[in-house]
């Protein structure tokens, strides 16, 4: 799984990340004076989001570093922006934030990895959404763990 998350990173431009989901990765995988503070597998997707370009959607933050800007006003404008920027990838986490630029049709492809465990709690993605999102499936990838990454593009 990581692997293919490095894979993903390695193919976007720049991270799309609300407040919550910033802050987490931030606490999980930004560079620490200690060694041995997280398991030696995960070092090589560390040493990869720490040097990706991040964009930080948030109107509580006063400043973000971590190689990343704050993202303020009107969330469909500033990404769209975003976007026609020359590049590749914009990649996007979290739960808030895809809810909110799927209502605004602003994802172009989606990755939905399931995992092998029911977890019965925790946020719902996409919990709230106002329409249907209609998608054709693109792939699908399987790992060892028994999780699968299946990717869609919306129909349009």
């Amino acid at each position: 799984m990581h692997r293919h998350a490095i894979e993903n990173l390695n193919q976007a431009d720049a991270l799309l990340f609300g407040r919550v989901t910033y802050e987490m990765m931030e606490a999980a995988f930004r560079p620490r004076a200690a060694t041995g503070a997280r398991p030696d597998w995960t070092e090589p997707f560390a040493r990869t989001i720490d040097a990706a370009k991040k964009y930080v959607v948030s109107s509580t933050l006063d400043r973000v570093d971590w190689n990343a800007e704050l993202v303020r006003g009107d969330l469909g404008k500033a990404v769209q922006q975003l976007k026609r920027e020359p590049g590749k990838v914009l990649l996007l986490g979290g739960v808030k934030l895809p809810l909110a630029l799927a209502e605004l049709g602003l994802i172009d492809e989606y990755e939905f990895v399931v995992h092998p465990r029911v977890a019965g709690h925790g946020p719902a993605l996409f919990a709230g959404l106002s329409k249907y999102v209609d998608l054709r499936f693109v792939s699908r990838l399987e790992f060892g763990s028994g999780a699968v990454a299946m990717r869609y593009e919306p129909r349009r």
